[in-house]
């Protein structure tokens, strides 16, 4: 039996919960959805109405890491106060991740992006400390939009 992990980030959608989960678990490697518990039938109570096909509770894994999901409508949105970092080996699995979960080009600076959903990620290389040691590699770094790994080398 699979336990929970101690902590774990939950991420509360409007109504693409599902949506979500399927298309984030094509993105990253070794990923998988556990479990998707649909709201009840909201014959059986009024105040699931309008929630039917709706996930009240899904959970599903990233590469390793454990998230938990719902559908819980529009009160709460994502601002990117809160962001995941994805830690890249190389400008191919930068470039990779970006076309992936870059969605919006306002939301674009110094390797963050958001996705369709509203989720802010930081797409960074594993290395970004050694790369941004010096003030002309954090001036560099500060213009870009997407990491560009032989940019920040050269600065």
């Amino acid at each position: 039996m699979t336990g929970i992990s101690p902590i774990q980030p939950c991420l509360w959608f409007d109504d693409q919960a599902r949506e979500a989960m399927e298309y984030y678990v094509q993105v990253f490697p070794n990923s998988r959805i556990t479990s998707i518990e649909p709201y009840p039938d909201e014959s059986l109570d009024a105040h699931f109405e309008g929630m039917a096909d709706k996930v009240l509770n899904g959970r599903f894994t990233l590469n390793g890491v454990d998230f938990t999901c719902l559908d819980g409508g529009p009160l709460f949105m994502f601002d990117e106060a809160i962001s995941f970092v994805v830690s890249c080996a190389d400008q191919a699995e930068i470039d990779h991740y970006w076309g992936a979960l870059s969605h919006v080009p306002e939301s674009e600076q110094c390797g963050w992006c958001k996705d369709r959903f509203g989720i802010s990620w930081q797409i960074i290389p594993a290395n970004m400390g050694d790369l941004t040691r010096r003030p002309e590699q954090i001036q560099v770094m500060m213009a870009q939009k997407k990491i560009v790994i032989a940019e920040l080398e050269n600065a």
